[in-house]
């Protein structure tokens, strides 16, 4: 399986839930604003070659599941039924790929119009930091059609290896620690059925264009 490899060190902290939040939201405008200048074509074509990796409309990926989104309320296969969406995993310390991608993601939303009933997973591999509160600060930088997901380890696991997917903790100096995962965008029709691994080394207009087949 293909993987997706960040090496960015950040250290674990003792901080209260809300400063941690806060402090990961200022880092995030940062980053975001240096994608919007010229990192995103960089991911594209990251994301270009990862999917020639999965085969398009295989019945083996995806399938039932039962996670925690940002709000706190569970999130199943079921509650999507009736609209398509897309499936990343990821973490909020993810320096670069991650938030990469749900900046295209949303860029793509963005063309589709907000009235579009469209979604999209953003799985963190990293439960052990990556809370529902967690989530919910790094989120509202993005499209609100994106709805993070946690899980203990169990279920975490159990997701991942429905859609395939790949991680694994990477330790690092005095603690510190990355994730090692795929970097994979799958695409899934009304059903819940995959469709594809999607191209997101494109404009938005045409990656919009696409997702409006399955709307």
């Amino acid at each position: 399986m293909a993987k997706t490899t960040d090496r960015g060190s950040i250290k674990r902290s003792p901080r209260a839930p809300a400063k941690v939040a806060a402090k990961a939201s200022r880092q995030l405008t940062i980053i975001i604003c240096a994608f919007a200048v010229g990192l995103v074509g960089v991911a594209g074509l990251t994301f270009s070659s990862l999917s020639r990796h999965i085969d398009s409309g295989s019945s083996e990926i995806g399938g039932p599941f039962s996670m925690i989104g940002q709000d706190g309320r569970v999130v199943t296969n079921a509650s999507l039924e009736g609209r398509p969406y897309l499936v990343f995993f990821g973490y909020t310390h993810c320096p670069d790929f991650c938030p990469t991608a749900l900046f295209d993601i949303s860029a793509a939303f963005k063309e589709l119009g907000f009235d579009k009933q469209i979604a999209a997973l953003f799985v963190t591999v990293d439960p052990a930091r990556d809370s529902p509160e967690i989530l919910k600060d790094y989120l509202e930088h993005f499209d609100p059609r994106i709805i993070g997901l946690t899980g203990d380890d169990a279920k975490t696991q159990a997701i991942a290896k429905a859609f395939k997917v790949y991680f694994k903790k990477v330790p690092g100096e005095n603690g510190d620690y990355t994730m090692d995962h795929t970097g994979i965008v799958y695409l899934m029709d009304k059903s819940g059925r995959f469709v594809s691994a999607f191209n997101l080394a494109r404009p938005p207009k045409q990656a919009a264009k696409e997702l409006e087949k399955y709307l």
